[in-house]
């Protein structure tokens, strides 16, 4: 039985994957065209998350400034989850411990940054507090959810992205959200280095 259920989950999220490919791909490019256009011209990326989402955007920034795949020239981009004085501030400061990550939007975003933002939900207060800020920065924000958007979709602009995995189930959702970064990564690469097959 025990066997049979990890099986599933394999199949589970083999299915997701190849039903999402081609509902993701648009969105995916536009976040890569964002991504992009932003560090071309000077720009930086702040990502961040909640819980496992947190550890996704750490993930994201070192891919960005250490390398994906291939040898590059690094690119800008900080995890906003990565700094525990900063974090928990607000907590020994009685201070809205929502706008932990909004704090440092408006400090370190400038106008042409990205905010990259991932939540399976969508509904996370201090994400809708960071995508505010950097909408009042005029950053472009990109949005790696779960199912609807949640909140965080109804706060978009055009000029946003939203990734939204077709899923409910958490695992299923961060584990797309995975390869949707890994997708990101390798298309900006791919975009600077040209096509190049990684073995």
């Amino acid at each position: 039985m025990l066997e049979q259920r990890i099986q599933q989950h394999f199949i589970d999220s083999a299915d997701l994957k190849y039903q999402a490919a081609q509902a993701l791909s648009h969105p995916i490019a536009a976040a890569v065209q964002a991504v992009l256009a932003c560090v071309t011209s000077g720009g930086k990326v702040l990502a961040c998350g909640n819980g496992p989402s947190a550890a996704e955007a750490q993930q994201f920034a070192a891919f960005c400034v250490a390398g994906f795949e291939r040898e590059r020239p690094e690119l800008a981009a900080l995890a906003l989850t990565a700094d525990s004085t900063l974090l928990t501030a607000a907590a020994a400061a009685s201070q809205d411990a929502t706008q932990q990550f909004a704090r440092q939007v408006r400090a370190l975003g400038q106008a042409g940054d990205v905010l990259l933002a991932l939540s399976v939900t969508g509904n996370d207060a201090n994400l809708l507090a960071a995508t505010e800020a950097a909408h009042e920065r005029d950053m472009t924000v990109v949005v790696l959810t779960g199912r609807t958007g949640g909140k965080l979709a109804a706060l978009l602009r055009e000029t946003d992205v939203l990734i939204s995995v077709p899923h409910d189930r958490a695992a299923r959702v961060r584990e797309v959200h995975a390869l949707a970064l890994h997708c990101l990564c390798d298309g900006v690469d791919a975009q600077l280095l040209g096509e190049q097959e990684i073995p």
